[in-house]
């Protein structure tokens, strides 16, 4: 019984401060797009977002990219949400990013949350870039590297919702030709 008990608490111990962590990890993140300009004016009005603290993306040819992210309404936590997405075309390299979904109403936010939702092939992606002469684009392509995530901005081009939603991205790391949202598919999980 006490070997039962202190196996539950060495456990818990351990656990712990990675349950902060990647608590810490989401709230990190929302905070980066909130203070990145314009993309910080969609908390206000939109229904609710998916956020994604880090998508990891890479490919030779073939290419895949995956993340695992939360689902939030009206600021509150509602749900867990993973992305996959994979690619066929000239595209070398590898990038880290994190990635934003607003939902502009409770219909953009159903669709988003229906169980497995999908960007078109012709989605783009605003993104948030940081360095002396970055902006941001709605072509669906981002800089390879940021001078850093609490140093992201964005403009006002582009930064609209599309079908409801609006997309912002800002890369972490990496190099990559092809940065792209087209063909992105979402799984949700209700919390």
């Amino acid at each position: 019984m006490k070997l039962h008990i202190r196996t539950c608490l060495v456990f818990l111990l351990v656990a712990l401060p990675f349950a902060q962590a990647w608590a810490d990890e989401y709230s990190e993140t929302i905070k980066v797009f909130r203070d990145a300009g314009e993309s910080g004016t969609f908390f206000a009005k939109s229904y609710g977002y998916a956020v994604f603290p880090t998508i990891g993306k890479g490919g030779i040819g073939i290419g895949g990219a995956y993340g695992k992210g939360r689902v939030y309404a009206r600021g509150a936590y509602v749900g867990d949400t993973s992305v996959t997405q994979v690619s066929v075309g000239f595209q070398l390299g590898g990038q880290a990013y994190s990635q934003i979904v607003f939902f502009e109403d409770k219909r953009a936010f159903d669709e988003f949350t229906s169980g497995n939702f999908e960007f078109g092939a012709q989605a783009s992606a605003v993104a948030i870039t940081a360095g002396v002469s970055a902006e941001a684009t709605t072509t669906g392509t981002s800089a390879g590297a940021s001078g850093g995530k609490h140093d992201a901005t964005t403009t006002t081009a582009g930064t609209e919702f599309h079908k409801g939603m609006a997309v912002f991205t800002v890369a972490k790391g990496g190099l990559m030709y092809e940065a792209t949202i087209g063909g992105q598919k979402f799984s949700y999980k209700r919390k």
